[in-house]
């Protein structure tokens, strides 16, 4: 279950609130994995510059509310105003693999990165997945250029070896503050059409549905129906549409599309193509969410099943912690890993707390080539000093991270670390001596 969204947020900071944005009380099962796609993040200078070397506060206030509920930053990337966040259930972690992320300025002649597009492209259980947050140009007479910097974003390039174009990907999700238009109609017409909620009536006027019919670039992108209100423009904090001297005309400028490509065309076999298709994507929901004001624009939301037979249902290593843990001795971990697998001496092992909120997070480590204590073909171990082990225990998971795929290849189980019983005896005694020297339980001890 994948859940995307867009939203231009105008330079606000983060709401109060985003369990409806997130679908956090949802009946259904949880999501798997969340893609977050932001326009217009503030990017002062000042702020700008900050970011590059601390996380932003929109990634900081998602990891607050998504990483108590077991999910991690997989990764970001950010150009000016643009960021894209994914965040994952950890279970799903040893499947997904060379992660790369780009971006591609299109303001300003490409020197600007107020407009553009930022990607981050992933293979999952053997599928190459690629998403797309994009803020194209804005105004009713800019069609053309709109279409033309998506284009250019379409040709993006990653680095690395067999990394697929962005065409190429087996799905690929298009996303943002798209800011097509609703052409010809009046600004009356499309209000009372709205009012009446007859949105249909102005679907075939919508700039980018008229453009799916003639650009052959875009034929191939599904989209959900729009049976939510046009999400632009707004006043602040407000359900009421642009009341300034402006008065722009309502438009779904806030769009998510997406594209499978077919995984059967390189076959020319009858009884091969007839066969079921080995990936899916389903559009379960695709609303808006008019009750947040912080911006002009209303955050959309398309929620995604993606069915797929697994390529992938090994991961590369399995670990586990030996015995019982607790920071009165050193511990030990086991893991083994497939035959392929491309170790390096610059891997090594976190202990992560299981509300983790992205790699970096671990409370400590191991390398696995230097703290290696005994090896054969089937498993290897590796030991962890007693002073790194936390004293209070708690629930954790081991994740072994490879430094030539750069991600986390393995994790453990859940386990539980034993809270250290020295340390809490002596806590226990300083805690009664301190009781004892109060001079009001000196004097009852005195009267006693």
């Amino acid at each position: 279950r994948l859940h995307v969204v867009t939203w231009n947020v105008g330079t606000a900071s983060p709401p109060p609130d985003v369990t409806s944005l997130l679908q956090l009380n949802s009946l259904g099962p949880a999501m798997d994995m969340y893609v977050i796609g932001l326009q217009e993040v503030n990017s002062r200078i000042t702020n700008f510059l900050s970011d590059l070397a601390f996380d932003d506060p929109w990634s900081i206030f998602f990891m607050t509310v998504l990483s108590p509920l077991g999910y991690l930053k997989l990764s970001s990337v950010r150009m000016q105003g643009l960021l894209l966040l994914i965040f994952v259930k950890y279970v799903h972690l040893p499947f997904i693999r060379d992660i790369h992320t780009q971006y591609m300025r299109t303001g300003l002649y490409g020197y600007w990165g107020n407009k553009g597009g930022v990607t981050i492209r992933m293979s999952l259980y053997g599928y190459t997945v690629c998403f797309i947050n994009c803020h194209l140009p804005a105004h009713m007479e800019n069609t053309e250029q709109r279409l033309d910097d998506f284009e250019k974003i379409l040709e993006m390039q990653f680095e690395g070896e067999n990394v697929p174009s962005t065409l190429d990907h087996d799905i690929l999700f298009w996303f943002g503050d798209l800011n097509f238009r609703i052409a010809d109609y009046g600004i009356h017409f499309v209000r009372e059409s709205i009012n009446n909620r007859r949105y249909n009536l102005l679907w075939e006027k919508d700039q980018l549905n008229m453009a799916k019919k003639k650009e052959a670039f875009l034929q191939d992108f599904i989209e959900g129906p729009l049976q939510f209100k046009p999400t632009y423009k707004f006043d602040l904090y407000s359900d009421v549409y642009d009341t300034s001297e402006k008065k722009r005309k309502p438009a779904w400028t806030d769009r998510i599309l997406w594209r499978v490509k077919n995984l059967c065309q390189h076959t020319s076999k009858e009884s091969e193509l007839s066969e079921e298709q080995t990936i899916s994507v389903t559009l379960n929901n695709y609303i808006s969410h008019m009750s947040y004001g912080i911006s002009d624009h209303k955050p959309v939301t398309g929620t995604f099943g993606l069915e797929m037979k697994p390529l992938l249902s090994v991961p590369f290593v399995t670990l586990n912690p030996e015995g019982e843990w607790s920071a009165e001795h050193d511990v030990l971990i086991s893991y083994s890993a497939v035959p392929e697998f491309p170790s390096s001496a610059w891997d090594w092992i976190g202990l992560f707390k299981v509300t983790f909120k992205h790699v970096n997070d671990y409370v400590t480590y191991a390398w696995v080539k230097d703290d290696e204590i005994s090896s054969n073909s089937d498993s290897k171990q590796v030991y962890m000093n007693a002073e790194e082990i936390p004293d209070m225990g708690g629930e954790f998971v081991l994740c072994y991270y490879s430094n030539n795929m750069q991600s986390i290849v393995g994790i453990s189980q859940p386990f539980q670390i034993q809270p250290n019983r020295t340390l809490m005896e002596k806590d226990l005694a300083q805690e009664e001596i301190s009781w004892m020297q109060k001079p009001d339980n000196l004097e009852s001890h005195n009267e006693f």
